[in-house]
Order: C-alpha cells, then sequence, then structure tokens
C-alpha cells in the first residue's frame, strides 16, 4: 500500500471513533444539574405541600402577665380542661408570657365539611337564610327585622330564663373593660343561687381579683359567674338547677362583702341588666 493510500485509511478510521457517542447518560446528567444548583422544573416546585399555618389570629391566645389557665379560659367562653387538653398542659399553674395558646376546638362544629382553604384559608360559616337568593323585602318585612335585632338581648334572656342569683342592691353597674358584670350589695352568709339551670364547670380562687367563684356554663350557650363567695356549695361537672343554692355570699378578694355577678355569650361579657327580670 502506498503512502496516499495509508493516510486514507488512517483517516476513515478516525471520522468513524469520532462520531459514535452511544446512549445519553440521563443519571449522569441529572446528577450534573443538582451539581449545578439549578432549580426544579414547575411540576415539582407544584407538588411541594404548603407550609403549616402560623399560631395568631381566631382560635389562638398569646400569654400576658397575670393570667392563669382559668382566666383564659373563661375570657374565650371555654372550659380550661378542655383548654389545657388541646394545649397538652398536664399543669396548669406553669403557663409562660409569651406562650400561645389555642382556645378553640381543633375540629370545626359537627356536621360542617372543613377542607384546606385556597388564598386566605379563612373559613366562613352562613345560616340558611344568609345563603338564600338576595331578595328584595317588603317594608314591613324590612321594619320587622330591624325590630327583631333590636330585641335579641331581650328574646336571649327569655331563653335563658335568668333570676336574680341574690336579693340586694346593685352597687356597681356594667363597664366593660374596666367591669364585665354588676355588684350587689348583701351581708355574708345570704344565699346565692344559680341564675339558670346550667353545669358547674369551675370552682375555686384561680382568677385573680376574684375571691372564691363559681362558674356554670348553661345549654343555650351564655355562662354566668359568681365571685367572692364565703363558701361554695357545689362542685365542677355538677348540674344545678334554676335557684338552686350554690354559695354563701362573702367578701374574698373584695372590699366589702358582694357578688360580683357576670353573664357571658360565649367568649363576650354583656350587661347583665338587660338580662334579669325587673331590671
Amino acid at each position: 500500500m502506498n503512502r496516499i493510500g495509508l493516510v486514507m485509511v488512517i483517516a476513515l478510521g478516525a471520522a468513524s471513533c469520532s462520531t459514535y457517542r452511544g446512549p445519553a447518560p440521563v443519571e449522569d446528567r441529572a446528577r450534573a444539574a443538582k451539581g449545578t444548583g439549578a432549580k426544579p422544573s414547575t411540576a415539582a416546585t407544584a407538588a411541594k405541600p404548603a407550609a403549616a399555618p402560623v399560631p395568631g389570629g381566631d382560635g389562638f391566645y398569646t400569654v400576658k402577665q397575670g393570667d392563669t389557665l382559668y382566666s383564659v379560659a373563661l375570657e374565650n367562653g371555654t372550659d380550661y380542661r378542655e383548654l389545657a387538653q388541646w394545649n397538652g398542659l398536664d399543669d396548669p399553674t406553669k403557663l409562660r408570657v409569651g406562650q400561645v395558646l389555642r382556645v378553640k376546638a381543633p375540629e370545626d362544629k359537627p356536621g360542617v365539611v372543613v377542607s384546606s382553604a385556597k388564598g386566605s384559608g379563612r373559613v366562613e360559616s352562613h345560616s340558611l337564610q344568609s345563603a338564600a337568593p338576595a331578595v328584595a323585602a317588603a317594608p314591613a318585612a324590612a321594619a320587622a327585622a330591624s325590630s327583631a335585632a333590636r330585641e335579641e338581648p331581650k328574646a336571649d334572656a327569655e331563653a335563658a330564663d335568668f333570676i336574680w342569683p341574690v336579693k340586694g342592691k346593685v352597687i356597681a353597674g356594667f363597664a366593660e373593660p374596666r367591669s364585665k358584670g354588676i355588684d350587689i350589695e348583701g351581708k355574708i352568709g345570704d344565699p346565692v343561687v344559680a341564675a339558670a339551670a346550667g353545669r358547674v364547670t369551675y370552682i375555686g380562687s384561680g382568677i385573680p381579683g376574684m375571691g372564691k367563684l363559681v362558674v356554670i356554663k348553661h345549654d343555650n350557650g351564655f355562662i354566668t359567674v359568681y365571685a367572692h363567695n364565703k363558701d361554695i356549695l357545689v362542685k365542677e361537672q355538677q348540674a344545678v338547677k334554676r335557684g338552686q343554692k350554690i354559695a354563701e355570699l362573702g367578701n374574698t378578694d373584695a372590699d366589702r362583702p358582694k357578688l360580683h355577678f357576670q353573664i357571658r355569650k360565649g367568649s363576650a361579657a354583656v350587661d347583665p341588666m338587660k338580662y334579669l327580670p325587673g331590671s
């Protein structure tokens, strides 16, 4: 073979070797992308679960100086046992300032389906009436609705069927936030009775400034509070009847013998004078 033929053979062999690549190394390519810090695809990003919500706002409470488990429970219209359970508290005396407590049940009301919400994540409930198509009301119907709205406290009072918890003169009225109830004058040992039928949810002296007190929860969503008692005659979880003697009037943590009486609708304190008969 002459020199020209040899050169051609070598050139053809080199060209053949340079054009062959074989299958693409997918695994190596993925590893290389990871090494370069390349961002994942849009599909992978969408599949990533959303971050858990940060506790705060409705349903949560941040502990302040002077708070107790019992005062937090009362201010949020719940039972202190439930509050301890929701927050995994085995010692009700160990609250710390800045601690965030769940003050509403983790689950929603029975019969309501709760699902992951899009957007703000806020869950709202509507009555059947508000969900109906809007219809222009007749003047008479509008007036009736307005009247019903003004008489709502009275309707609540009739449903609760409250009576005076003690006989005496009202010496201090409702003035929220300073006073969330009324003070009724009396003599030490005077009978204090349940203003309505219900269940005793707390007895004790765990709320500063209230002395020995009784808290009763009623079936219609109301809560009544009886403070500064001398002696308490009922037990926690005991069912009581309307007018049943629950304590004796006293002056514990007070400047004089009196009963401090509160009516609450859930977590909101309301003026007892709008709910008691003859007032």
